[in-house]
């Protein structure tokens, strides 16, 4: 294997007028230069060359930003800080091998993951001739009585009991042995001497007429839970008589398999998982499939937002997010557009590439589209805020509360969004194109960062005036909103990271959504229901517009301490003029420290959403 060159960073001190020469010794590189300040440059111009081909590009004068040279695979901008009202000169450099960005997409998204090798299947024949390691029966809890501290303890029937008799009663004896009610969260398991099955496991499901599909997948997971903490390799689940959903249990059981060890080593990385079949007694074989089929799908796209979420913003940069757009792309079969940063400057970004500018990272603009094969009914438009790290710019995130080790989770509505996409690049919904979209970029200080103060012009030509550089996911939605209605879709739907006040509002387990369309709302809330998500709507109070008015620009980016969630709504409101939309601000349920980290919100409303739209 190659020796893969890593990211170099130089620095020298020039004066006006003087010359600037680079030496780039790696092959297949992707360069971005910067040349401190922001007027405008000197006259001269910039070659680059590599070993491997003659004079790539000369670049010319730029009015506003310095120098530009572009060529295939490789990026030059010359930002110019020359002129003593500056107060500054220099030069840094950053070379991203091509090569790298690859090496950084493949440690966010794992190329094997544990629930591919976990099949699912039915299985038709009595319990007591199946043979394997493991038997698995949810056990449906007593209606405790009016009065009682406890309810009585659980009881079997059909299939389970049937299976107990051929056992000897073992089964009722670990009942009553272990007390054991069904309860949600309960378990318990015994080995069977000279059985075709070699253990038995009961797992609570608890009450019959409480049971839901959050209720169904958090079996389906306590079930994986009991299979793999056994470490057996092949699981039987027999019933009770009454069937629980199918796709919600697959989805419980496979979401049971994530663990995040992209970044661990040694002793600290999870042991390989056994399981490798789960059949399901009683269930018919093409209904299983189909469920099996979805809850895989969207699985899919659960586990690539947590991925996404959870990776570290030096290896999920906005270079690696559209690299994760790349594969989903060549992997599914969607069409997939990255504008970089000159060609977002054509298209007038201005609101964009303010939030872009602080960071030696380059932006990058994606666009992914699902079409399907069959005739267009509906088109739908989702935004993913992402912020692949904010700092907060100049209005920096510090002191206690200021989350800024978290601030990797501020792309979470990109993670969304790419999640669903993966999602239904797999499932294939018919009638509905889907167009995905995040601006990604990063928020840091430095001092070609925008400042407070500063006034930036968005692709439709408003002005605003940005009072706070940590109310920055709005000003990138801004211009992702104004190129997603150009794209004439039937309803746009945003979700982002965008306030704590919602935070404040809803805690940490709803998301607020605002929309200027009740049929939208009512959609999306249905959506959130049937995918297991929380979510709720929030009013769009017009009066509170005020708070965004400007004394110099159109718009400023914030307004009061009072009702900011809201605020940051009706800003976005201002960049869509008459497509139905609705802003998802997922602040909240992003991120579940006790559960491990990342939570993948987003994904199975935006499923569920599209679903509706066939």
């Amino acid at each position: 294997m190659a020796t893969m060159p890593s990211i170099r960073r130089a620095s020298s001190r020039t004066t006006r007028g003087s010359a600037v020469a680079l030496a780039l010794t790696a092959t297949a590189l992707s360069v971005t230069v910067f040349l401190g300040g922001r007027t405008r440059g000197p006259a001269v111009s910039l070659s680059i060359k590599s070993p491997a081909t003659s004079t790539i590009s000369n670049g010319a004068r730029c009015q506003s930003r310095g120098f530009r040279a572009r060529a295939p695979g490789v990026s030059v901008n010359l930002w110019s800080g020359f002129g003593p009202s500056l107060g500054r000169r220099g030069l840094s450099m950053t070379v991203a091998p091509k090569a790298q960005v690859v090496e950084l997409v493949s440690r966010v998204v794992p190329a094997v993951v544990p629930e591919d090798d976990v099949a699912i299947k039915a299985f038709s024949s009595t319990p007591s001739e199946w043979k394997g390691d493991m038997i698995i029966i949810p056990v449906y809890a007593t209606p405790k009585p009016e009065g009682a501290e406890e309810g009585p303890n659980a009881e079997l029937t059909g299939p389970a009991k049937e299976l107990d008799g051929v056992l000897g009663g073992i089964i009722s004896e670990m009942i009553g042995d272990a007390s054991f009610k069904g309860s949600k969260g309960e378990k318990v398991s015994t080995f069977v001497p000279g059985g075709s099955a070699k253990r038995v496991a009961l797992v609570g499901a608890g009450e019959k007429d409480k049971e839901n599909s959050d209720t169904v997948e958090a079996l389906g997971a306590s079930i994986a839970g009991v299979a793999l903490d056994a470490k057996v390799a092949s699981v039987l689940v027999v019933s009770t008589g009454s069937q629980p959903d199918s796709q919600a249990l697959s989805s419980g059981v496979l979401g049971k398999l994530y663990a995040d060890d992209r970044f661990r080593t040694g002793d600290n990385v999870s042991k390989p998982v056994k399981l490798k079949s789960m059949e399901i007694e009683g269930a018919t074989s093409d209904a299983l499939d189909a469920a099996v089929k979805h809850a895989r799908g969207v699985t899919s796209g659960v586990r690539l937002a947590k991925d996404l979420v959870g990776a570290p913003p030096n290896y999920l940069t906005p270079s690696s997010m559209a690299g994760v757009a790349e594969k989903i792309s060549k992997d599914l079969g969607l069409s997939l557009t990255i504008l970089e940063q000159e060609e977002c400057e054509k298209l007038g970004m201005g609101s964009y590439l303010g939030v872009a500018q602080g960071a030696i990272e380059p932006p990058k603009f994606i666009h992914l589209t699902y079409k399907p094969k069959g005739e267009v009914k509906s088109k739908i438009a989702l935004i993913g805020k992402g912020l692949t790290f904010d700092s907060g710019g100049y209005n920096l995130k510090a002191g206690a509360g200021s989350m800024i080790e978290l601030m990797k989770f501020d792309m979470g509505g990109s993670a969304a969004v790419l999640g669903a996409a993966q999602a239904i690049g797999k499932l294939k919904p018919d009638n509905v194109q889907v167009d995905f979209i995040v601006a990604a970029c990063e928020n840091m200080l430095s001092d070609r960062a925008m400042r407070p103060g500063d006034i930036l012009t968005a692709s439709n030509g408003k002005t605003i005036e940005v009072l706070n550089t940590d109310a920055e996911g709005r000003l990138t939605l801004a211009d992702a909103l104004i190129y997603a209605e150009k794209l004439n879709p039937d309803k746009i739907v945003d979700l982002a990271t965008l306030t704590g006040a919602c935070i404040i509002s809803l805690g940490n387990e709803y998301a607020g959504m605002w929309s200027d369309n009740d049929d939208l709302a009512a959609e999306l809330l249905e959506s959130s229901k049937d995918g297991g998500e929380k979510l709720w709507r929030m009013p769009l109070v017009e009066s509170y517009k005020e708070e965004l008015k400007s004394k110099i620009a159109d718009l400023k980016n914030v307004g009061g301490r009072a009702g900011g969630s809201i605020t940051a709504a009706l800003f976005l409101k201002e960049f869509v003029t008459k497509t139905p939309w609705a802003h998802i601000d997922m602040a909240g349920p992003v991120w579940d420290a006790k559960a491990g980290g990342s939570t993948g919100y987003g994904v199975r409303t935006l499923v569920e959403f599209v679903a509706k739209q066939q």
